[in-house]
């Protein structure tokens, strides 16, 4: 169950970010990337948190 919020939240956080870069730039890739990047380093994060 932690590891399914975690990754839940994690994934709302990357998509937000994804789609707040692609509105600003209007720039797939750089969405992709920073969605992506910003899921990765919410992970640990969010695990010490809600953990």
């Amino acid at each position: 169950m932690h590891a399914a919020v975690v990754f839940l939240a994690a994934g709302f956080i990357g998509f937000t970010m994804g789609g707040l870069v692609f509105l600003s730039e209007k720039s797939l890739p750089k969405a992709v990337a920073a969605g992506l990047a910003s899921f990765g380093l919410s992970v640990p994060v969010l695990h010490q948190l809600i953990g």
